[in-house]
């Protein structure tokens, strides 16, 4: 399993309150959704009515998706008519088998217990 996480640091053009921000971001994050089926969220600058930072995130099984996935939500936001895309940063994470036998996570954490749940199936 592949976890695809971008941060998306917006510049909010002619906001001049919260209230104007919000919208903005709120249409973001909704289009974001809808089209790319990813998780959107406000993750920085809340207090800065210019400014917003924005995390998205998506799963796959493949890493090349998430990739993809993610550039199509940055793209969608560099052409906002409301905000201008000021920064970018994208990060690609294995969990469990990933397709290279990465353990972490929660697996690592509880000692791997997917594994002992598929060795009861063979059973």
């Amino acid at each position: 399993m592949f976890v695809g996480i971008l941060r998306l640091r917006l510049a909010v053009v002619g906001a001049r309150s919260l209230k104007d921000k919000r919208r903005v971001v709120k249409s973001m994050k909704e289009r974001a959704q809808a089209k790319f089926r990813v998780s959107v969220a406000e993750v920085g600058q809340l207090d800065d009515p210019r400014h917003a930072t924005l995390g998205v995130a998506v799963v796959s099984n493949e890493a090349a998706q998430c990739d993809r996935v993610l550039a199509d939500v940055a793209a969608m936001a560099s052409t906002l008519p409301d905000a201008v895309l000021a920064d970018r940063a994208t990060e690609i994470i294995a969990l469990g088998d990933g397709g290279s036998g990465v353990q972490g996570g929660i697996e690592q954490a509880l000692g791997s217990p997917l594994d002992a749940h598929d060795d009861e199936e063979d059973a």
